[in-house]
């Protein structure tokens, strides 16, 4: 996809709050069901109660790996729809703080760009079940945002 396709794309889900064809662009993302909810100026991303993504059946649980998986690719997407990157940005580091279980229900996540320069953007992301104030992980990553 070219950067241009790209843009185009960002703008029309922008147009039409409906990110799903930016979401089927990447496979995990598709694969373990993130959805993008925009709440005015932010965005809120939601990863469905899935049998698929159990971890633990006896509490039963999501996978650790799915929840960073889900926060990550949350982060990627986020770069793309407000950073106007014109292609989807590489992972060069990622650091998650498992706080609580992530018990078997929706798992939503926010986003927020501590720094983005020409090279590189930080991004913090927050994973939660019932309240925003009681996380189920929190994370960092760094990406990788020049041309590749």
């Amino acid at each position: 996809m070219t950067p241009l396709e790209l843009n185009a794309l960002v703008r029309q889900a922008h147009t039409d709050n409906n990110y799903d064809s930016l979401i089927s662009m990447i496979p995990y993302a598709r694969l373990i069901g993130i959805q993008c909810l925009r709440l005015g100026d932010d965005m809120v991303f939601r990863l469905p109660a899935s049998q698929d993504n159990i971890g633990n059946p006896i509490l039963p649980a999501i996978h650790g790996g799915v929840i960073a998986g889900f926060m990550e690719h949350s982060a990627m997407l986020h770069l793309v729809m407000f950073m106007e990157i014109p292609h989807l940005p590489k992972i060069i580091d990622f650091s998650i703080d498992y706080l609580r279980a992530g018990h078997y229900r929706d798992t939503y996540v926010q986003c927020q760009v501590w720094r983005q320069g020409r090279r590189v953007a930080n991004v913090a992301i927050t994973a939660w079940q019932t309240t925003q104030s009681e996380p189920i992980a929190t994370a960092r990553a760094h990406f990788k945002v020049d041309e590749p």
